[in-house]
C-alpha cells in the first residue's frame, strides 16, 4: 500500500474516531439528557428548538461535505493505486466505504438531535 492511501486510511479512521466520541458526548450531554422515566420532560423553549434544528442541519451537511472531499482524496488515491496494482480494489473499495460513512454518521447525530426536540 502506498504512503498516500496509508496517510488517508489514517485520516478516515482518526475522523471516524471523532464522529463516535461526538455521538456519545452529544448522547450523554446533560443538557439534552432526559430526566428519569416516570417525570415527563419539560417543553423545550423555542430558541432551544431552533437550535436543535440549526444543530441536527449542521451535522448533516458537514458530514456530507467531509465525507465528499474524503470520497475524492480517497477515490483518487485508490485509481492511482489501481493503476499500477490492480489486485487492490478490495481495499480500496473498503477505504471509499470508510470515507462514506462520514456523512452516514452525522445523519444518525441530527437523527438523534431532532429525536430529542420534536
Amino acid at each position: 500500500m502506498s504512503y498516500q492511501l496509508k496517510g488517508i486510511a489514517y485520516l478516515l479512521a482518526g475522523m471516524m474516531l471523532i464522529s463516535i466520541i461526538a455521538t456519545l458526548l452529544l448522547w450523554w450531554s446533560p443538557a439534552i439528557a432526559i430526566e428519569s422515566a416516570a417525570a415527563a420532560p419539560p417543553p423545550l423553549s423555542p430558541g432551544a428548538i431552533q437550535w436543535g434544528f440549526m444543530a441536527a442541519a449542521l451535522a448533516a451537511g458537514l458530514s456530507s461535505l467531509g465525507a465528499g472531499i474524503a470520497v475524492a482524496s480517497v477515490g483518487s488515491a485508490a485509481i492511482g493505486a489501481l493503476a499500477e496494482k490492480p489486485e487492490l480494489l478490495g481495499r480500496t473499495l473498503i477505504l471509499v466505504g470508510l470515507a462514506e460513512g462520514i456523512a452516514i454518521y452525522g445523519l444518525i447525530v441530527s437523527i438523534l438531535i431532532l429525536n430529542r426536540i420534536l
